[in-house]
């Protein structure tokens, strides 16, 4: 990615390092981006981010009659998001006009889009990319990485729905519109196993779209026995009918699947 930055945050420039912080915060720069149908991670975004927290120093933050400490700044706003208390857009992240962030948490460098829900106790780790017009339920864990700056972050795609207390972390890519079911586990070795058909069909990483995901173990031998060991199973595909966001608890109902 070229940018007239780059140069200068590389090399360490504290003006340059500002200002990509600043373009951050206003979602005009972004630490992850889809290039030709592919997510490209701005190693360079990730390594300015990490000089910004070595340029600032700790300091006392009031909020009426709150006391925080911190070396980040308070973020000034985030125009047409609507933000429910204690809910948290830290300075750095970007959230697009007409999301919602109930009492939760939006880290450094995270973008989350316009449309999305990001429903209470829900967490949405640094530079993790969050599409438009998903909904992300109570508790959910959506990891979020700085180093090592070439790791990809997590990408949650246009339209998904990430089901209660589900955990996607280490750069898993889940692709639009996928559905994926309460409590389930997803880390870049994660077995998804598609069981839907007459074979086995496994991914590691990422969820094809359109996807109904839930938790599942598979058996694996190790010198003391075998054991079930988690997994995550697609177990079919969103049907027409469950298009629509206010449908998409249907759409794991349709497969006898816990929101």
């Amino acid at each position: 990615m070229s940018h007239p930055l780059k140069d200068d945050a590389e090399r360490g420039d504290a003006a340059a390092i500002l200002a990509v912080m600043d373009l951050l915060d206003k979602g005009e720069l972004r630490a992850a981006s889809k290039i030709d149908d592919v997510w490209v991670t701005h190693d360079w975004v990730k390594r300015a981010i990490l000089a910004y927290f070595r340029l600032r120093q700790m300091e006392r933050i009031e909020v009426g009659p709150f006391h925080f400490h911190d070396k980040i700044p308070l973020k000034a706003g985030a125009p047409g998001v609507r933000v429910v208390p204690p809910g948290v857009i830290r300075y750095g992240a970007f959230v697009e006009a007409g999301a919602i962030v109930m009492p939760a948490y939006v880290n450094i460098g995270a973008r989350v889009g316009a449309g999305t829900m990001v429903d209470t106790w829900a967490t949405v780790g640094s530079c993790a990319q969050v599409g438009r017009n998903v909904h992300l339920s109570g508790g959910v864990g959506i990891g979020g990485v700085l180093e090592p700056a070439g790791a990809r972050p997590v990408i949650i795609e246009d339209g998904a729905f990430i089901g209660s207390r589900a955990i996607v972390v280490e750069g898993v890519v889940v692709e639009e519109e996928a559905v994926i079911g309460a409590n389930v586990v997803l880390t870049a070795s994660t077995a998804i196993l598609d069981v839907s058909g007459a074979s086995e069909v496994r991914y590691t990483g990422r969820v094809p779209a359109r996807s109904v995901v839930i938790p599942g173990t598979r058996q694996k031998a190790f010198p003391a026995g075998t054991y079930g060991v988690p997994c995550a199973l697609i177990i079919g595909k969103r049907q027409a009918s469950t298009d629509q966001k206010t449908s998409l608890n249907q759409a794991l109902r349709e497969f006898d699947v816990a929101v």
